[in-house]
């Protein structure tokens, strides 16, 4: 059994060498966002815990940005905070993958 009920890792990884990564993507800040919306929410607590991470690369940069989602090892990528805000309604509250952002 899992430690947390939901794990969240946000690709933050930077590339020193210009190319392109989830880092140039605001990723810092997409999970910033996260992590201070669930606790706003209130949806991480003793009965139902839920971490946000940093994750260093996650090997997705074509995809990105992205995170992921365990136990499910359900992987999403996102554009802004609308879509943030609906991986956490439907996946991280309600347990349902969000199939338009999935990847």
């Amino acid at each position: 059994m899992s430690h947390f009920d939901k794990h969240v890792f946000f690709c933050t990884n930077q590339r020193d060498n210009g190319e392109d990564c989830c880092g140039n993507r605001d990723a810092k800040k997409a999970r910033n966002y996260v992590k201070d919306k669930v606790r706003e929410l209130g949806i991480s607590n003793r009965k139902n815990t839920i971490r946000i991470n940093s994750a260093g690369c996650l090997d997705r940069c074509d995809d990105g940005p992205v995170l992921v989602i365990y136990p499910e090892a359900t992987w999403y990528t996102f554009v802004d905070e609308k879509d943030l805000d609906e991986i956490i309604v439907e996946h991280l509250q309600h347990g349902r993958i969000v199939e338009r952002l999935k990847i």
